[in-house]
């Protein structure tokens, strides 16, 4: 009798343990500034992957599991990044992290997800060096270097200015990595630097900047700086009576952008991963707007995006371990609302990017650039 029960116990045991799997979630993470100064960021991407999760989950999850969000505030400080990340991978045990937005705060996250093993993808860092961390690190946007050729030949060949001043954050990986991508393309295009002037975020007064900026009488100004500083620097710019254009990238990309900017940012332009007005960014819009009941931005799509190719990749893997999901995401090829997503060597994807322009309030696409080979 007791080898009857026991025998009992232990095929019970054996039946419960794949039930028991069967129902445990998937838990993805997610680490993005969702307070802050550049808390737009973090929070459109935030409802991007929300978005995505709602979906896949209402389809029946991804091989019968539901899909978890597991997500933490970085604050936008370098160091809140590194620990959320190495929380999310060590406590909480995530199978894939998704983030973050801003290049320096990812090149502070990337290298504790590739100790660990566990595949990251971040929906819109920029700055190169965010993938070359390794072999784990991913990314669903462009990156600088291609940003820097479009915003350079944007300006020279359909704005004819060949004189462009530029005024970076400093102390920015995103700025400084893409006003260097920005110079050597607009030499390329045959152009000029007038001046590079330099600022902290944050800073309050950009009189002496734009002062110098102005003594060089350029065609265009040039800042590659996130969406609440740009809109002071036009403000100021505007009164210290420079009307010429400025031009920047996605950093820009933000309501907040023209809440803040006003008639300053008016006339000018930002290179961007979509155009509110593009057929899919519309499609998206409205699944978006039914939501959350506000219009989208480029990072809310990317954020929609990069889950949607974990899941994919979550899906196609051999198991749910870190080496088999970054094996399958090396082989994704998913159309997704900001383009074709597949990934190079570098696990980089290559995709157009476009010309945004601030008209009547509205962010409009000016004009679609394709990679130049």
């Amino acid at each position: 009798m007791r080898k009857f029960f026991g025998a009992l116990a232990i095929g019970l045991a054996a039946f419960a343990l794949p039930a028991s799997a069967l129902a445990q979630d998937i838990l993805v993470g997610h680490y993005g500034s969702l307070t802050g100064s550049e808390a737009t960021f973090g929070q459109s991407t935030s409802n991007g992957i929300k978005l995505a999760i709602s979906e896949i989950n209402g389809a029946g999850g991804i091989n019968g599991k539901m899909v978890k969000l597991v997500e933490y505030d970085t604050k936008g400080d370098a160091r809140e990044a590194g620990a959320v990340v190495t929380r999310l991978v060590t406590a909480d045990k995530v199978s894939i992290v998704l983030g973050e937005v801003a290049s320096s705060l990812s090149l502070a996250g990337a290298p504790v997800c590739q100790s660990n093993q566990v595949p990251m993808i971040s929906p819109s860092s920029t700055n190169p060096r965010v993938t070359l961390v390794g072999d784990y690190i991913f990314r669903v946007c462009f990156i600088d270097e291609f940003q820097g050729y479009v915003a350079a030949k944007f300006a020279t060949e359909s704005k004819k200015a060949k004189r462009i001043a530029i005024l970076q954050d400093q102390a920015s990986a995103y700025s400084v990595g893409l006003a260097d991508f920005f110079q050597k393309y607009l030499q390329q295009f045959g152009g000029d630097v007038t001046t590079r002037q330099s600022y902290n975020a944050g800073d309050q007064d950009f009189t002496a900047r734009l002062t110098a900026i102005r003594g060089t009488n350029p065609d265009m100004i040039y800042v590659p700086g996130y969406y609440t500083d740009v809109a002071n620097i036009a403000i100021q710019a505007r009164k210290l009576g420079i009307n010429v254009p400025l031009l920047g990238g996605d950093g820009w990309d933000s309501a907040k952008l023209t809440e803040i900017g006003g008639k300053s940012i008016e006339g000018s332009f930002f290179s961007n991963h979509a155009a509110p007005d593009e057929p899919a960014m519309v499609d998206f819009s409205a699944k978006y707007r039914d939501e959350y009941g506000a219009d989208p931005d480029a990072l809310a799509a990317l954020g929609y995006d990069a889950a949607m190719v974990a899941f994919d990749a979550i899906k196609r893997a051999k198991s749910h371990t870190g080496p088999a999901i970054r094996d399958a995401l090396k082989e994704t090829k998913l159309q997704g609302v900001t383009g074709m997503i597949a990934f190079d060597g570098d696990r980089n994807t290559t995709k157009d990017a476009v010309m945004v322009e601030v008209k009547d309030g509205k962010l409009v696409m000016a004009e679609r650039i394709k990679p130049s080979n």
